[in-house]
């Protein structure tokens, strides 16, 4: 049995209600599009009152709004369709919402390619489609060559021994660390870990003392050599034996 719902003394559609509510659920937290305003404008058309019509006026200025919404949707389609194919190549972050558990994880790769299907624009990132939605930012080559470079020096600085454990074979490789850090520029050091540089620091200064103390060793052992007598004794008896030699000629 179907029942239908009567107000002053009317029947009432609930039909248009239901598919009003559940268009507005499906599009809930977004703004109308086209379509929904112009399923408002033939249901308005639809139940009207017969006795008071809507004027003719009001339906094409009605009209004209929905011809200017279909323009301003069309060119903001295009927009994004540029926008997408200018970031093939680039590193981007997606901001990425679970369908399943509702949790949000970001996605960091290079876009390989953009795709528009049904008026949606997709990016291919890590052979995965997200859509242009997702995008939360779009990372330059600068930033990305700061951040390598960044990981390189760390991993650089985590190879060399403790500071109790350093020898004189690793003195090259702390001077051209350094010459790598001077040689950056202020904005690729902003991203070096405070840490390694206090490591580098901390490094050099116990390189500048074993270089001290080997430098010492040996000016000793020069000296020995040369207060020990033996090299003295050697010229002495020279000069004797010639003067013997020039003596008997």
């Amino acid at each position: 049995m179907i029942t239908q719902l009567i107000k002053d003394g009317k029947v009432v559609d609930t039909s248009a209600e239901s598919n009003s509510s559940s268009a507005t659920s499906k599009k809930s937290g977004s703004s109308l599009d086209k379509d929904a305003f112009l399923q408002l404008l033939v249901a308005q058309m639809k139940y009207q009152d017969p006795l008071e019509p809507t004027d003719n006026t009001e339906y094409i200025s009605q009209l004209a709004t929905f011809s200017q919404l279909e323009e301003t949707q069309n060119m903001q389609a295009s927009l994004q369709e540029m926008e997408a194919n200018s970031l093939v190549g680039k590193q981007v972050v997606l901001r990425v919402t679970s369908s399943v558990t509702g949790e949000t994880s970001d996605v960091t790769g290079t876009v390989d390619s953009v795709i528009h299907e049904n008026n949606k624009t997709y990016l291919m990132v890590n052979n995965n489609l997200y859509s242009i939605d997702d995008l939360y930012s779009v990372m330059d080559d600068s930033y990305m060559d700061a951040i390598s470079l960044a990981k390189s020096f760390s991993l650089a600085i985590a190879s060399l021994p403790s500071v109790d454990q350093l020898t004189l074979d690793n003195a090259s490789t702390l001077t051209n660390l350094r010459k790598a850090y001077d040689s950056m520029t202020s904005y690729q050091k902003s991203f070096i870990a405070q840490s390694d540089i206090d490591k580098l620091t901390k490094l050099e200064e116990r390189m500048k003392q074993l270089q001290a103390a080997a430098g010492e060793n040996g000016d000793k052992t020069e000296g020995t050599d040369g207060a020990d007598g033996t090299e003295g004794t050697d010229d002495k008896k020279d000069t004797d034996e010639t003067e013997k030699t020039e003596g008997t000629e």
